[in-house]
């Protein structure tokens, strides 16, 4: 038996058990239709219909209190794909499944949350902000996990509003990753008693270090992350799909970045660890980033930039925890 689950600040959730992951195809499939019919019920909140499962400019914002739940995934079949995950990413083979990669299992579930009926922010479109996970204790192939998602923490931010969505791996009925993707949806309006953040102080002008690699990120590095992640968001895949949303070319996916700076810190990271990155601006494909990967008495820092204008993509942390 399930037990019951709550968001971090104690609500509750309703858990709903799916028989497997859901494919990301289709979901991003009906995260289309999704946005059209949220925006249709903003645009046109007076016809009948519309606003059951689009809200409208006078309905505030609300979260389903729904968690996914998806248990006995079978990770044994999955050694051909984790070593396509580790060469692309530059993670050393292994066994051991990294953060990222446990990312990458977990995300379908989290992006099926967010394609409900009840979930009032369009999936296309929204920023993805930053991460924060934590690989609570080494997970191995042949291990059966249990994957659950949900969302929380609907909040206001200076350009719209800003949410959550966790996700959990567990295995041998304990808590193995926890994982929270924070997301931007422009243009929305949070409820009346989530509390706004004050806007960020004004910052100078960035110096970065000096760097300890340098990428080389060819054009279709958008495509061969979407191909092993199966994160097939059109922004990513080529430059005419890209400009549909308003970007000159296709950009790098985000996690690709943060999981490729993840396996530069290396086997020193240990066996748990807690990973964070906020997202600055997006990697335009093809591209040189510098990274700078640096150590204190904490763990790790990393950093990656456009060194032609100075201008940072994202930074991060990674600090050991003690495994059990």
């Amino acid at each position: 038996m399930t037990a019951a689950l709550t968001t971090s600040t104690g609500e509750p959730l309703d858990v709903e058990s799916l028989p497997a992951v859901p494919g990301l195809g289709g979901l991003y499939a009906r995260g289309a239709a999704a946005a059209g019919r949220i925006a249709a019920g903003r645009a046109l909140p007076a016809i009948p219909g519309l606003g059951s499962s689009a809200p409208t400019d006078d309905a505030p914002l609300a979260l389903p209190r729904t968690a996914y739940r998806v248990a006995g995934v079978q990770t044994a079949g999955l050694r051909t794909h984790l070593r396509d995950y580790q060469r692309l990413l530059h993670e050393p083979g292994a066994d051991a499944l990294p953060s990222g990669y446990l990312h990458v299992l977990a995300f379908p579930l989290a992006t099926a949350v967010m394609v409900r009926g009840d979930f009032p922010l369009p999936l296309l479109g929204m920023v993805h902000l930053a991460n924060d996970a934590s690989l609570l204790r080494p997970v191995t192939v042949g291990e059966p996990l249990e994957v659950r998602a949900w969302s929380e923490n609907l909040r206001a931010h200076r350009r719209g509003v800003t949410v959550d969505l966790v996700a959990e791996v567990h295995t041998d009925g304990e808590l193995a990753w926890h994982g929270v993707s924070t997301y931007l949806a422009k243009g929305f309006e949070a409820p009346s008693t989530a509390e706004a953040p004050a806007d960020p102080a004004p910052r100078g002008d960035w110096v970065p270090p000096l760097p300890t690699g340098r990428w080389a990120l060819p054009g279709g590095t958008g495509r061969a992350y979407a191909a092993i992640s199966g994160d097939r968001n059109p922004i990513h895949l080529s430059s005419l799909s890209a400009k549909a949303f308003g970007f000159p070319r296709a950009i790098a996916h985000g996690m690709y970045t943060a999981a490729r700076a993840l396996a530069e810190v290396g086997p020193q990271r240990g066996s748990a660890y807690r990973w964070t990155v906020d997202f600055s601006r997006p990697v335009l494909l093809p591209s040189t980033v510098d990274v700078a990967i640096t150590a204190d008495d904490h763990g790790f820092a990393y950093v990656g930039w456009n060194s032609g204008r100075q201008s940072r993509h994202f930074a991060g942390t990674v600090a050991p925890l003690h495994s059990r």
